[in-house]
């Protein structure tokens, strides 16, 4: 049965009813090489303006050094010596030894819907030297199940789409930044900073400005029946575009694969449906804790206490409006 289709769909939530699986990312970091090929497909595609002059900065060989409203690919780069990647691969010994939710019997599904040569018989084990290693992940919108953005936004600029991506429509968004609080993550931004995109014939021309700005999953693609900007470009297949189910499964196969080598440190992100944002549409594979991708360990979306805040208030309310009502009585005898 479709995730959609269910009562806990993020469609479904979103009062949406629609047939179509929901889609999203599986981002294998094990073999990300960190090309950036897919950073500039996105802004190429998405007509997204460039971040600063693309120097290299001073902490790592990245140039872009986050998410952004005018970057919705990021590749981080991180530096480890041996001794953290010791640490890194006991950690994941306890994750294992404490049962790793997710990681279960080896799954024969096809992987992802990318139209590239199969792999799943190559050995893409890292090329780490004994020394170091460095640790490349593409960033992007985690499109959560339960998405605080969506929560929050006072004029339904924000809406999930029938594919189940978190979807901003610049032309109906008013720039008042609520979402920008909401993502636990970081990813939504405003964009104020004066840049404007390269398809604005004049400033004031530019749909964009001043409003909020993220992935859109490359929606505009998805109902002409094509994959996203980044995925179809990623030449190592590190990202991975289909079916959420089926990439969920297949990245459990993979970190499976990699404890099977004695790389004990993979992990998945985002594929915990009872985590703080009921799991989300893109799904990491990970070599490290989260922190050191500049991830949080334990998202919690800010309006989840919503429903028992209102009952709470609700109970609050009465019990005053009924100690007014006693004191009017007693004021009355």
């Amino acid at each position: 049965m479709s995730l959609l289709a269910g009562p806990e769909g993020p469609s479904a939530d979103a009062g949406w009813d629609h047939d179509h699986e929901r889609k999203g990312f599986f981002t294998d970091t094990s073999i990300c090489i960190g090309c950036k090929a897919c950073e500039v497909a996105c802004k190429e595609w998405n007509r997204n303006p460039i971040d600063g002059n693309l120097e290299i900065l001073g902490s790592s060989y990245d140039n872009t050094g986050e998410l952004g409203a005018n970057t919705w690919r990021h590749v981080a780069f991180v530096e480890q010596g041996q001794e953290r990647i010791e640490e890194a691969r006991e950690s994941g010994r306890k994750l294992v030894s404490l049962g790793m939710p997710g990681i279960g019997p080896k799954s024969s599904g096809k992987r992802g819907a990318t139209p590239a040569g199969d792999l799943s018989d190559v050995d893409r084990t890292p090329p780490d030297t004994p020394e170091f290693r460095w640790l490349m992940s593409s960033d992007v919108c985690k499109h959560c199940t339960n998405a605080g953005c969506l929560d929050v936004c006072p004029t339904g600029a924000i809406f999930r789409s029938e594919y189940g991506s978190v979807v901003v429509q610049q032309d109906v968004c008013n720039g008042c930044g609520t979402c920008v609080s909401a993502c636990p993550f970081g990813v939504i931004e405003r964009r104020d900073d004066g840049t404007v995109s390269p398809f604005a014939v004049r400033e004031e021309e530019d749909p964009r400005r001043n409003t909020a700005s993220k992935c859109t999953l490359c929606y505009d693609r998805l109902v002409d029946g094509e994959q996203p900007a980044c995925s179809a470009t990623c030449p190592t297949q590190s990202i991975t575009f289909g079916d959420h189910p089926d990439l969920t499964a297949d990245a459990k196969q993979r970190v499976a694969d990699l404890h099977e080598r004695g790389m004990t440190e993979a992990r998945l992100y985002g594929a915990n449906p009872k985590d703080g944002v009921g799991g989300t549409g893109s799904v990491f594979l990970l070599l490290d804790e989260p922190e050191v991708y500049g991830l949080p360990p334990d998202p919690q979306v800010p309006t989840k206490a919503l429903p028992k805040l209102y009952a709470r208030t609700g109970i609050a309310a009465a019990g005053m409006v009924a100690a007014v009502a006693l004191s009017f009585l007693g004021a009355r005898r």
